[in-house]
């Protein structure tokens, strides 16, 4: 799984530099989990323009970024119901630095949080474990990249990863209203 994850967040990287955007792969897919984690329900034509109005300074985006953004917009969208909790961060892989992996890393949080606010303003209804984990989501997006690259480091970068998967998820089940199967009670046949 984490090399198909390195090699989509290499190709997405390809594409948005080809196309001279201002973000990376990490911020694009944050920004864009953000948005559908929100749990709004937008139109295409909706979300490409508020992402246009957030990544690309109001500039409409060409027709092949467009159905990029789509394809990606629909798989962010599938791996958040995924009951198997398959979402995962685009991320560079675990070959690069540390260093660079955390970067990635509180780029992609403070971007999920940008299009996850535009949408989602008011948490006052959400659970008490959500807007605790949107405060946690906060100060993850300061965190420096100055860690030793170190088996300690790596691990504490796994678990801070690995929150921040499970709180997108958490945020799109319960603003989405979407039942994991851990909230399906089961069935008694009588």
């Amino acid at each position: 799984m984490a090399d198909s994850t390195a090699r989509a967040y290499d190709a997405l990287n390809s594409e948005l530099e080809r196309e001279d955007m201002l973000l990376s792969a990490a911020e694009m897919h944050g920004m864009v989990s953000g948005i559908v984690a929100s749990g709004a329900p937008l139109e295409t034509k909706e979300w490409q323009a508020l992402l246009a109005d957030l990544a690309n300074e109001g500039q409409g985006f060409n027709p092949a970024m467009k159905r990029l953004l789509s394809d990606l917009n629909e798989m962010i969208c599938s791996d958040l119901a995924d009951p198997e909790l398959g979402f995962q961060l685009l991320l560079p892989g675990d070959d690069d630095p540390l260093r660079e992996r955390l970067k990635a890393l509180t780029d992609w949080v403070q971007s999920f949080l940008v299009g996850f606010g535009v949408n989602q303003q008011n948490l006052t209804e959400a659970s008490e474990d959500l807007r605790e984990a949107i405060q946690d989501m906060a100060e993850i997006a300061r965190l420096s990249d100055d860690v030793d690259a170190d088996e300690e480091g790596e691990r504490a970068y796994y678990e801070v990863t690995e929150y921040v998967r499970i709180t997108a998820i958490m945020c799109f089940n319960e603003l989405a209203g979407v039942e994991t199967t851990a909230d399906i009670a089961p069935k008694t046949l009588h």
